[in-house]
């Protein structure tokens, strides 16, 4: 074998879970965190758990939150935009609605003008 290429292997490595279960291997690295060994990993315990690697699980949960609240938003969007349609009128309906106001105006100055008044007596 060559020389100078190979690692070096302790027997002694000291790994530490995050449960706090501490036990020794053979490694290259001296000391390792894990996040779950044999104590406490649900298949060797029997338990069902969430197990949150590094905030994964709360990650996910606020994904979720913030889905539903897109989606009750976009619910609220579409229930207003449907409240408006049936208020909106076309640019013709509005012109329409304004000419005849502008008639209704001009028709009553006409009747109180005091030359409609004098046709009126006449």
């Amino acid at each position: 074998m060559k020389k100078g290429i190979h690692p070096n292997w302790t027997d002694q490595a000291q790994v530490t879970c995050s449960c706090g279960a501490k036990f020794t291997i053979g490694s290259t690295l001296d000391t390792l965190k894990v996040d779950i060994c044999s104590k406490c990993h649900p298949f060797f315990t029997g338990e069902m758990k969430f197990v949150d690697r590094q905030g994964r699980v709360d990650k996910f949960l606020k994904k979720v939150q913030a889905a539903e609240a897109i989606k009750s938003k976009a619910s609220k969007k579409k229930s207003s935009e449907k409240n408006s349609d049936e208020e909106s009128k076309t640019y013709k309906d509005v012109l329409r609605q304004q000419q005849t106001v502008l008639k209704q105006v001009a028709k009553a100055r006409t009747q109180n003008s005091p030359v409609a008044k004098a046709q009126a007596k006449a």
